[in-house]
């Protein structure tokens, strides 16, 4: 596994003897600094900065974006980025997929469900790991997303990586990983998330593996904590969750690899430092981490069943308002108090394309065969819906208070078509008879009403 953080990073300073760690807050402008007076005060570029450092801006949006979308951080390093770089040479990726990404010969439309992908035996990095299994929209434009399957055994070393195409939404299931990146470091596990801006420099250590997860890969418009309309100013994710790091820094001399992805192709160069060495920064353009436990759902109290999208945690928007490229929607263990009213999802077909993957415990509308680490995917304008035994069940059932536990689920989910990849279709654990689900679902009309 990878060296310990504070054998190779420093780190922000402590604060009365406590570590910093992270700073909370979704999408505020954040000032650290990993050494002090490093963080140029009253000016971004001054003349000089303190400690011979570089001053450099990541920008996530146009500069001219109106205020309150525009994204940058100002970076002081030891080296500015270019010296990240040095000659390119193209590298294979073979399940790492990027839209648009059609084979004829995959049957998308279709109701998909697959076991848990197995770990493997060989050496695989966060990176190397990747199996992509759907693709959407198309990445030339900016529009769309990848949904994957991580599978990690081994850190990332001296090798790096960064994402030109996309923002990096990271949901692990399985083991535990720490993302050293240019603007600090962030621990992650199952029943958490973090979020990689498009264009940060970051490696992966497993600290306790195997690891496995899934990553939503965002071509389009960065998350974003959804609109509450009338729920107002509180509940689903609150922005005091999200954690940002503090300031941390390597350096060292060492033979290093850089991976770059750009427009679906990989390239890859070879220096002679780390490219981690940002000493301090200041800005709104950074990684964070948000753990799901904290997710406040709202729902009836009364009676219905609300659309699911009153449990997105963070949503991608498109050009068109209220249609997302992509929502991050969680189903997780909650309180169901609604009467006479079916409680689990409702059958439905969608104008969306929904993705989903189980992290831990039973989904109520699938109690079985949706395992943990398992992936289904429905794509738009395809029925689906709960099985027999959770209709039966649903139907029946007293009309009391219940308490959904053990239960924690995700949805990706787009206005694009998600495609399957040749991995998806042949390769994966696919649930063949997961269509047969429904086939047992029987008439009960009979031209009586028996609710009178």
């Amino acid at each position: 596994m990878g060296t310990s953080t504070q054998s190779r990073m420093t780190v922000a300073p402590s604060v009365d003897g406590v570590s910093a760690g992270y700073a909370p807050g979704f999408g505020n402008d954040f000032e650290t600094e990993a050494l002090p007076g490093a963080l140029p005060q009253g000016r971004n570029s001054p003349q000089q900065c303190p400690y011979k450092l570089y001053a450099e801006q990541l920008s996530g949006t146009p500069f001219t974006a109106p205020r309150g979308q525009n994204e940058r951080t100002w970076c002081y390093r030891i080296r500015p980025s270019v010296k990240h770089v040095g000659r390119l040479r193209r590298i294979d990726m073979p399940y790492w997929k990027t839209a648009p990404h059609v084979i004829e010969s995959n049957t998308s439309l279709g109701q998909y469900r697959w076991d848990a992908l197995p770990h493997t035996d060989h050496d695989v990095t966060f990176i190397t790991g990747m199996r992509t299994m759907t693709c959407a929209g198309d990445v030339n434009t900016q529009m769309g997303m990848a949904a994957h399957v991580y599978l990690a055994n081994e850190s990332m070393e001296d090798d790096y990586f960064y994402s030109a195409d996309s923002e990096l939404l990271i949901v692990p299931q399985e083991g535990e990983l720490r993302f050293y990146t240019e603007l600090g470091i962030i621990d992650i596990q199952p029943q958490s998330i973090a979020i990689i801006p498009r264009g940060l420099v970051f490696r992966v250590e497993v600290t306790n593996g195997p690891a496995r997860g899934f990553v939503c890969e965002n071509y389009g418009q960065k998350f974003d904590l959804p609109n509450r309309g009338p729920i107002g100013a509180n509940c689903l994710a609150n922005p005091r969750d999200f954690k940002t790091p503090v300031a941390a820094f390597e350096d060292r001399d060492v033979k290093s690899t850089v991976t770059i992805k750009w427009c679906g192709q990989f390239h890859s160069t070879d220096i002679n430092h780390s490219p981690l060495d940002v000493v301090a920064w200041h800005g709104n353009y950074a990684p964070c981490k948000y753990d799901l436990r904290t997710f406040s759902p709202v729902g009836a109290i009364l009676f219905d069943h609300p659309d699911p999208s009153i449990f997105t945690v963070l949503t991608a928007p498109s050009a068109v308002e209220g249609t997302a490229n992509i929502d991050f929607v969680l189903f997780r263990d909650r309180w169901q108090v609604a009467e006479n009213t079916f409680r689990p999802p409702w059958y439905h077909k969608n104008i969306m394309s929904e993705l989903m993957g189980n992290i831990h415990g039973v989904y109520d509308a699938k109690p079985e065969g949706f395992n943990p680490g398992g992936i289904s995917l429905h794509n738009m304008m395809l029925p689906h819906g709960p099985d027999k035994n959770a209709f039966e069940k649903a139907t029946n059932e007293p009309m009391k208070p219940a308490y959904l536990a053990n239960t924690m689920s995700f949805m990706f989910e787009t206005r694009f078509p998600q495609h399957l990849t040749e991995f998806a279709a042949t390769e994966a654990p696919l649930q063949d008879n997961y269509a047969d689900c429904w086939s047992d679902l029987v008439k009960h009309f009979d031209g009586t009403d028996s609710t009178t």
